[in-house]
């Protein structure tokens, strides 16, 4: 595929240019959860190292690569360490980073992180990610008649990780599908396939009627949810000792 050359090339660009290793690096939003337009941009994230030596150094220096933002490309990393620090904290992009399905590079250094990932998962945390992002999405874009047919996906697929993680205990799956499959009512499918056919043929602004039976669901959702989070149980506080090694030894090259 054209596209996915482009794209590692534009990798190897950065590694050259910023005197970084590249670590994993993959597809994220729309196209990585399974509801790209046509016209939909491309996500782009990656994880990158710099040189043991830069991390001696007294002055601070950014851990974000911003490197190319445009109607086609959204091309963004994070340095390893602010990575890690922000799995510690059980951050909820880690975990779709680390399930995507479309992949433009990987290391041996990732399959070491990959392997400890989900021993920071806090489901509690995540759940309240999910919920946030569902409700503001609601809140904000549909106040009107007329909504954009994008948010719709978005409004959902964070409220069905929510009702993922409290049926599954676990983190949810990246997919829109694999949601949909197991949680999403049978008798409303019909109306998700015609949006779905709407989006997939239409540019990524497509507006149009609200489906009142898609909001009510999403609202019985939040009523639902909201009730039942507080019987989660807050996660452990967990050590950095996993973390620590698996920086150590990308920085040795072991």
């Amino acid at each position: 595929m054209e596209i996915e050359k482009i794209i590692k090339s534009k990798l190897s660009e950065i590694e050259e240019n910023r005197n970084v290793k590249i670590l994993y690096a993959v597809e994220s939003g729309s196209r990585a959860w399974g509801f790209a337009s046509d016209d939909s941009d491309y996500d782009v994230r990656f994880i990158y190292v710099r040189p043991g030596e830069e991390y001696l150094k007294l002055e601070k220096i950014r851990d974000v690569i911003d490197y190319e933002l445009n109607d086609v490309y959204d091309i963004n990393g994070w340095d390893l360490k602010k990575f890690l620090t922000l799995l510690h904290d059980s951050n909820p992009v880690i975990f779709e980073w680390a399930q995507s399905p479309i992949v433009y590079k990987s290391t041996d250094e990732w399959n070491k992180i990959s392997s400890i990932i989900n021993d920071f998962a806090q489901l509690k945390k995540l759940l309240y990610h999910y919920l946030s992002m569902s409700k503001n999405n609601y809140n904000q874009f549909f106040r009107t008649e007329e909504v954009s047919y994008k948010k719709y996906f978005y409004i959902l697929r964070a409220l069905l990780c929510c009702q993922w993680i409290f049926k599954k205990n676990s983190i949810p799956p990246i997919l829109f599908d694999d949601l949909v499959k197991v949680l999403f009512p049978e008798n409303l499918k019909p109306i998700l396939d015609k949006l779905f056919e709407i989006k997939k043929s239409s540019s990524e602004k497509k507006a149009g009627k609200r489906f009142s039976e898609l909001d009510e669901f999403i609202e019985r959702g939040f009523v639902q949810i909201e009730n039942e989070v507080a019987n989660l149980q807050n996660s452990k506080k967990l050590s950095f000792e996993k973390l620590d090694k698996v920086f150590l030894e990308i920085l040795k090259g072991e």
